[in-house]
């Protein structure tokens, strides 16, 4: 077990969130995952790690993994400029992750609560969502009320859209 999975799995203890871990082969892109995912009952998700034109916010985007994501649409929504992906080096500083393990879980080292969390609405239907616990490996599934309580912990904004 890493640290990074250590310190996700001791920051749901400490919450009181029950969650469930599965062991995979490394996975890079939510389209490599889902052949990994099979028996999860979970719904699953992509994590875009993104940055507005002046470079002075970043955004952790969360959406079911299916979909395909128009960055346009999502700034608009959200009252930005135009967006774009992250610097490895950038998603190091802001969430201490590397490319591949982009996670919500990564709001564990944002401690100047800086990142904001845009999430695709229709996850809240979800019963179950998963994410990498930051380290590509493991998926840990945990209910969506318990993912909304993980959130409020952390103490990122939060903005729902529509995709």
């Amino acid at each position: 077990m890493t640290e990074q999975e250590v310190a996700v799995r001791g920051r749901l203890s400490q919450l009181g969130i029950a969650y469930e871990r599965y062991e995979h082969p490394p996975v890079s892109t939510a389209e490599e995952g889902e052949r990994h995912w099979i028996g999860i009952a979970a719904t699953h998700s992509k994590n875009l790690f993104l940055r507005n034109q002046n470079g002075n916010r970043h955004y952790l985007l969360i959406v079911v993994h299916s979909k395909r994501v128009d960055l346009r649409a999502v700034a608009a929504q959200i009252g930005d400029g135009k967006l774009s992906f992250g610097s490895p080096e950038r998603l190091m500083a802001q969430l201490g992750v590397t490319p591949g393990s982009v996670s919500p879980f990564g709001l564990i080292h944002n401690a100047d609560h800086a990142v904001r969390v845009v999430i695709d609405r229709d996850l809240k239907a979800a019963q179950r969502i998963s994410f990498h616990p930051n380290i590509n490996t493991v998926t840990l599934t945990l209910t969506f009320a318990d993912f909304e309580r993980f959130l409020s912990d952390c103490g990122n904004p939060v903005q729902y859209v529509g995709m």
